[in-house]
């Protein structure tokens, strides 16, 4: 086998070592029968919420398993391939198993990082916010291009996409909106884009100057119903308000959306679906998750880091500046990676820029340090 394809291999052993280690393999079938046991137990529905828990956990780990040996037995095909290939001196044999091998490797790196989203709320459904900042309708055009690019990703990633709420810019784009995105590992992934996004451009509103514009995301995850967070209803002013969307035929003509302020923290979530019943449970539950957050962010000081960095969303607070002129650069500040392919990124191509955050640090701890364990 040539040194090269040796090192491939090597790389998707530590991978697989990696995932092994973070599911505990050895004790996977052990955790199984009792999952198992548990589910034919007819007594499991009478709480539903701890039984879907239940199935999700038990579901998760049948995954966790199932692609550890999908990995670990396509390994072993190629390189009895290989071998075979090069004792029949089939040159095409070992090239074809070559090029399934390096395609191996990107699955295993992808599915390692994926390993790595332990943190205690990772595998929730997440909120995401977008507000516009300096720059006027610049911004709340660019708001409106960061908040079609998180759609896309979402939807190239298989996440169900939720609008809570949008306000409408004065004269083009959004001055802010709310999402919720539903999916395994939802807030893992996006955790990393908080922070304010810095956009570089030509105007395209008939100016013809360079323009700079700032637009704030905020991600947060969903709280599930069993987790108990208290809310005092006299730390609360819930006002009912006309939705001021862009119109068409879902508009409010009711004064059905729903805000909700939280005077202690300064917190405030809106929602402005028809219904202000249910208006007034999904802000409620946004708030929840919001104060969840914060409990989250005091744990975790590598996250709350973070999110204290954010700041406004102006000069110096900054993760990720995008250039669209003079020259095309996608650049994140924190990580250092960049890319040319700015139309890409627009259209949802965020994994790259994902995976590295999530490679420098996830839960504390760097992908080197992870692998050291």
């Amino acid at each position: 086998m040539r040194a090269e394809t040796q090192n491939i291999v090597t790389e998707i052993e530590k991978s697989l070592a990696l995932l092994a280690q973070r599911m505990d393999y050895e004790t996977a079938p052990h955790r199984m029968e009792e999952f198992n046991a548990r589910v034919e137990d007819p007594s499991l529905w009478d709480d539903p919420t701890a039984a879907q828990k239940l199935m999700r956990e038990r579901q998760m780990l049948m995954d966790q398993v199932a692609m550890h040996d999908s990995i670990k037995q396509d390994l072993t095909d190629n390189i009895d391939l290989i071998e075979l290939g090069e004792l029949e001196e089939d040159e095409e044999v070992v090239a074809e198993a070559e090029d399934a091998l390096k395609a191996l490797a990107e699955k295993a790196a992808q599915k390692e990082l994926e390993a790595l989203l332990n943190g205690e709320a990772d595998s929730n459904d997440t909120f995401l916010e977008i507000n516009a900042g300096a720059g006027g309708t610049e911004a709340c055009d660019w708001a409106a291009m960061l908040q079609r690019m998180y759609i896309r990703w979402a939807e190239k990633t298989g996440y169900k996409v939720e609008l809570q709420s949008e306000e409408a810019g004065s004269e083009a784009g959004i001055k802010s909106c709310s999402y919720k995105i539903s999916g395994h590992n939802a807030y893992g992934w996006l955790k990393s884009e908080s922070g304010v996004h810095r956009l570089v451009r030509i105007s395209p509103f008939g100016k013809g100057t360079r323009e700079t514009s700032f637009a704030s995301v905020w991600v947060y995850p969903v709280v599930d119903d069993n987790i108990d967070i208290e809310v005092n209803p006299a730390d609360i002013r819930i006002d009912t308000y006309r939705s001021s969307g862009a119109g068409g035929q879902h508009v409010n003509t009711t004064d059905s959306a729903v805000r909700i302020t939280h005077h202690p923290t300064g917190i405030v979530v809106t929602s402005s679906e028809k219904s202000q019943h249910q208006n007034r449970d999904i802000a409620m539950k946004a708030l929840k998750s919001r104060l969840y957050q914060m409990e989250l962010d005091r744990r975790n000081a590598a996250i709350n880091e973070a999110h204290e960095n954010k700041g406004s969303a102006g000069w110096g607070n900054q993760i990720r500046s995008y250039v669209l002129q003079p020259y095309q650069m996608v650049k994140d500040l924190r990580t250092e990676h960049e890319t040319s392919d700015t139309k890409g990124v627009l259209d949802g191509d965020l994994d790259a820029f994902m995976a590295a955050t999530l490679a420098m640090d996830v839960a504390g701890k760097s992908r080197a340090d992870a692998q050291a364990e």
